[in-house]
């Protein structure tokens, strides 16, 4: 009788057992995880190797102070705000193109090449610290994403004209050497953690909320409504007083 009562002890639910799994499935995730953020800070910390003799790989484009921008007292305050909004496009040959489609045949059309647009986080990185002054020379606008169906809050420079491309050949001094068995683990971890249902564990247990992005998603959304129906009822408002 006792030797039954043990079995029975031992013998675990159904859900019991389901839980089992469970938590050894979050363990291996939370262990996987971890040791892609391990692994990807060792591939950042890998030092770079000057080049006994260093070659080109192309051309580099990028913005510069202009020439008349230079020749003033502000030359160094635009510079500053220049290394914060400078923008790199890179290309084999000299001539910056793209292939564009006109009239049933293919044609080369220049690539275009803009400022950086400052999102609210970087607006308000404590890391790229915007003086006062800088922020004078910025205008928030909004944009509409249609892939998330919501608004976003960019920081465009205004005065773009004191800025000019400048091409210049793209020189490699440095390499970073390869790790082939650490490249090959970290492949192996990444794709891992990067699949859906590793990401909705990750996202929940890690991060603590399993749906914190659809709340963010869904608040933004309603911002955004309301800020087109707030635009719309005072453009008809404006209409209505003008036909008047």
């Amino acid at each position: 009788m006792e030797n039954d009562n043990l079995l029975s002890f031992r013998l675990r639910s159904l859900r019991s057992r389901k839980r089992i799994v469970k938590k050894d499935v979050e363990k291996q995730i939370r262990k996987k995880y971890k040791r892609s953020k391990e692994l990807w800070k060792i591939k950042r910390d890998i030092p770079w190797i000057p080049l006994e003799e260093p070659y080109q790989r192309g051309f580099v484009r990028f913005f510069a102070v202009t020439e008349e921008v230079m020749r003033t007292k502000d030359a160094e305050f635009f510079e500053g705000i220049l290394k914060k909004i400078n923008t790199f496009m890179y290309s084999e040959i000299r001539h910056f193109l793209k292939k564009k489609r006109k009239f049933g045949r293919r044609i080369y059309v220049e690539r275009e090449q803009k400022l950086k647009s400052l999102s609210s986080y970087e607006w308000d990185n404590p890391k790229i610290q915007f003086t006062a002054r800088e922020r004078q020379y910025f205008l928030k606008r909004r944009e509409y994403c249609p892939f998330r169906k919501m608004y976003y809050d960019y920081c465009d420079f205004i005065e773009p004209w004191r800025f000019t491309l400048r091409i210049k050949p793209n020189m490699i001094t440095h390499y970073k050497p390869v790790n082939a068995e650490l490249e090959k683990e970290y492949a192996e971890v990444e794709f891992y953690v990067k699949q859906y249902k590793v990401q909705g564990i990750i996202q929940k247990k890690i991060y603590g909320k399993s749906n914190s992005w659809k709340i963010k998603y869904e608040s933004d959304l309603n911002e955004s409504k309301k800020y087109f129906l707030y635009n719309m009822s005072a453009t008809a408002f404006a209409d209505y007083f003008m036909d008047e």
